[in-house]
């Protein structure tokens, strides 16, 4: 720009004429708004509040949508589609090049916020408005009903020959973190569902569905990076396997339940399985899609405070999936959900388990992890056994090398064990007795 002055002078409106004939200047504008909106959205995860209630998934999609970058962005784009594809575009190479899942949310809450404008310009051009529509409603209510499941698939059915590249954008937005959660979440509950109806994975319509829009989302990156506009097959192992399996925990953990409830005479031996067959962790290891349901059943089992079940799935989830046991989304709700069972925290067995076996191994090697427990640690010290607490102490100081949120993190777990110390007691001995003249007693006041 010749006149930088001019430029900052002009209305927004005027500005929008600029950019669709200046794309540089225009990803100058946006780039420090995409870059807060990371930022935002890696602080959440780190959040200190450890709350089962109020989680990085808590807020409803209005709610996000009203945030500062949304809001901008918004504003900035007006009426103009040849904006809202640069942004997209942005959108795109930055998921390409990052796979950081966060721009996959900022697509959905673009589109939705410029629904909620009734911006019909942009909205009845782009292909995924509706599809994004009805999932954004399921997101709300954090699950995929029997209707807006037709809805779905209908969208999905309906992608015709030659308009395949539509598939790229409906993955990203399949992709977004707020989706992935909440067809787990569904999928999980439709699980238990057909327990309760004898019936197997394949029987069911609306869970193969929701499988498939997993499977389209997970294959986000993949499809963009490659350029080829194909859903992604679904594995039938499993449908045919892992799934069945995953249910037969589900029913074990009923069955343990069932039998604690009942008379002392009619109780059988009350022990709860503590061993999973060796294909359930070779699942986790080698197929994202069953990685994804699986550690979501340990986030339910978790939040129902479901300890033995927990003990029971932890050795599996050493190895997974790229890792997926160690990602930032799942160990913020995991943290969460064990702030439950806090009570646990006070037994020897619980805590080596979680810490010495399934944390502190990783902990060296990846420092988000490290940052997670320490924000655990922050929130449930106080139930820890003093012996326990000290060696974890020494176990999770930082290297030297370290990044400077997790030495803060550390610190402030220091601070609030040093505050815990009980003071020293001086001996009686020690303190020297004065003996003061007691002053006379004041006679009573005549009446």
């Amino acid at each position: 720009m010749a006149d930088k002055d001019l430029y900052k002078a002009c209305a927004v409106e005027v500005k929008r004429q600029i950019w669709q004939d200046n794309q540089a200047l225009f990803g100058d504008e946006v780039s420090p708004l995409l870059k807060q909106y990371i930022l935002e959205k890696e602080n959440a995860l780190f959040s200190c509040d450890l709350s089962v209630l109020h989680n990085f998934f808590s807020p409803t999609p209005k709610m996000r949508r009203q945030g500062e970058v949304v809001q901008k962005l918004t504003q900035m784009i007006g009426k103009n589609v040849k904006l809202y594809d640069m942004v997209l575009q942005f959108l795109r190479t930055l998921f390409l090049r990052t796979r950081n899942v966060h721009y996959c949310t900022l697509r959905a809450e673009l589109l939705m916020s410029l629904h909620d404008l009734d911006i019909s310009e942009i909205c009845s051009v782009d292909p995924c408005h509706k599809f994004t529509w009805c999932l954004d409603a399921c997101i709300r209510e954090r699950f995929v009903d029997n209707k807006r499941a037709r809805e779905l698939q209908g969208f999905l059915d309906g992608v015709k020959k030659g308009q395949e590249q539509v598939l790229g954008d409906l993955s990203m937005i399949l992709c977004d973190p707020f989706a992935i959660n909440t067809l787990a979440l569904s999928t999980i509950r439709h699980l238990q569902e057909l327990i309760g109806q004898d019936m197997l994975p394949r029987e069911s319509p609306d869970l193969l569905l929701l499988l498939r829009m997993l499977t389209l989302g997970q294959g986000a990156w993949d499809m963009i990076d490659s350029q080829i506009f194909k859903e992604p097959r679904m594995e039938v192992d499993l449908i045919t396997r892992f799934l069945p399996l995953l249910m037969s925990f589900v029913v074990d953990d009923h069955t343990f339940t069932v039998d604690q409830k009942l008379p002392l005479e009619d109780k059988g031996p009350a022990t709860y399985p503590t061993t999973i067959p060796d294909l359930f962790p070779k699942f986790l290891q080698e197929h994202r899609i069953a990685c994804e349901i699986g550690l979501y059943y340990v986030l339910h089992i978790t939040k129902q405070r479901n300890k033995n079940a927990l003990l029971r799935m932890l050795p599996a989830l050493g190895e997974t999936f790229n890792d997926l046991a160690f990602s930032d989304i799942f160990l913020h709700l995991f943290t969460s959900n064990l702030t439950l069972l806090s009570d646990e925290f006070t037994q020897e067995e619980f805590c080596t388990s979680l810490f010495d076996d399934f944390f502190l191994p990783t902990c060296l090697r990846k420092e988000n992890v490290h940052r997670h427990v320490l924000r655990l640690l922050l929130h449930l010290h106080h139930k820890v056994a003093p012996a326990k607490l000290e060696s974890l102490q020494k176990a999770l100081e930082p290297p030297k090398q370290s990044g400077e949120a997790l030495k803060e993190l550390y610190n402030q777990l220091i601070e609030k064990l040093e505050l815990r110390k009980p003071s020293p007691v001086q001996g009686a001995a020690e303190t020297p007795t004065v003996d003061l003249p007691l002053p006379a007693a004041a006679p009573p006041p005549s009446l």
